[in-house]
């Protein structure tokens, strides 16, 4: 069995958890949103007395090593969506290099980086954006949303507009994120 499948999920109070045994569907809903995520027929669902659980079945014909995966993958996930109704996520992202800007009007945000034109990216309604410039930082960009896989996607996108490259530092990276240095030619040739 898999650890983190065993766990159960406790439902914070504002959350109501559905499950539909014929499509084997659980949908979230709380006051950030709804999310609905489909499980595999191998794993069974229990919701009890404000906990959930998921445990394996025995009957299904499925590999049991895919069914342990299964079990810690669903986990996860319903616990993402349980999370993200309730506190949300947030991801804040840095620019780092010269001449680097980000601005946004509601959710088409509009990114300056070196190249000769403008990267503009419109975000879905379901991700909030703030972007913050000021004298001598380096600009940000706070993303917010209630989807998890959601939000990754979207950070993981913007990141590849400038993907952080190791001589200079330069690039878009997570704020708190350190770039393992390198030394250039100049170093090897001695």
């Amino acid at each position: 069995m898999s650890r983190i499948g065993k766990l159960p999920i406790s439902i914070p109070s504002g959350v109501t958890v559905n499950f539909d045994e014929k499509s084997n569907v659980v949908t979230v809903k709380g006051p950030r949103g709804e999310l609905s995520q489909k499980i595999d027929p191998s794993i069974k669902f229990k919701n009890e007395n404000g906990e959930i659980t998921f445990e394996i079945d025995e009957k299904s014909s499925v590999d049991i090593k895919q069914k342990q995966a299964f079990h810690g993958l669903y986990r996860s996930l319903v616990n993402n969506m349980v999370v993200g109704v309730s506190e949300g996520y947030k991801k804040t992202m840095e620019l780092v290099g010269v001449g680097y800007r980000v601005s946004n009007q509601g959710n088409l945000v509009e990114f300056s980086l070196g190249y000769t034109h403008p990267i503009f990216i419109q975000l879905p309604k379901e991700v909030k954006v703030e972007t913050k410039s000021e004298r001598n930082q380096n600009p940000i960009i706070t993303l917010e949303s209630f989807d998890k896989q959601l939000l990754g996607l979207i950070c993981a996108k913007i990141r590849s507009f400038r993907k952080p490259e190791p001589y200079k530092g330069k690039g878009i990276l997570f704020q708190g994120e350190v770039i393992r240095r390198k030394s250039g030619k100049t170093a090897a040739a001695k």
